[in-house]
């Protein structure tokens, strides 16, 4: 067993005894004990990430970010609770697992943005059936009409015209197509309150 030991401190060049002291000179300044410190553990930090991550480029980027943070919370190591390696890779599988999760975080928004987007802000056949019934409706009420209002009321609304352009259109007084218009609004205001 002790062979073992022995072949995996010389993979690194420092057992963990070793790097426990240095992270704690890490952790009061010392620039010199982190050279040593991060070319022991950079790579099983590298090897660590690369796997959760599956993305060379990416883990890369995320070990310096380790090995930055090792730097800057040094003093948060507590040797009582564990090696200098374990605590530096949590600190590497926290990150890496951390961007995993922020990556699916943005695939799930612009997935959903995709999704919203896509979708009419309002639903285009109801509202197209709405405005066949409404018309339908409309029709019904216009044919209660007589044909004198049916004409008058046509005139106003579907052509645009006044009553007394309307009035000269039909021929008649402007009293009685004023008269014509207002009672076949009623009419049909009613026929419509009626038909809902």
């Amino acid at each position: 067993m002790e062979d073992t030991a022995d072949n995996a401190d010389a993979g690194t060049g420092a057992g963990d005894g070793t790097l426990d002291a240095l992270l704690l000179k890490v952790a009061t300044g010392d620039q010199e004990a982190f050279t040593p410190l991060y070319d022991a553990l950079s790579a099983p930090v590298m090897g660590l990430v690369c796997r959760i991550l599956r993305d060379e480029a990416q883990a890369a980027e995320v070990t310096q970010d380790v090995m930055v943070e090792v730097w800057r919370t040094a003093d948060r190591f507590r040797p009582e609770l564990g090696t200098a390696r374990a605590w530096v890779l949590l600190l590497a599988h926290r990150r890496a697992v951390d961007r995993v999760r922020a990556a699916q975080a943005r695939t799930d928004r612009e997935e959903k943005a995709a999704r919203l987007e896509r979708v009419p802000p309002y639903d285009e056949v109801a509202d197209a059936a709405l405005d066949r019934d409404e018309q339908a409706r409309v029709r019904r009420c216009l044919d209660t009409l007589s044909p004198q209002q049916r004409e008058a009321v046509r005139l106003a609304f579907y052509e645009g015209m006044t009553y007394r352009e309307a009035a000269r259109t039909l021929d008649s007084p402007e009293g009685t197509v004023k008269s014509r218009l207002r009672d076949g609004l009623h009419r049909l205001r009613d026929c419509l309150e009626a038909s809902r």
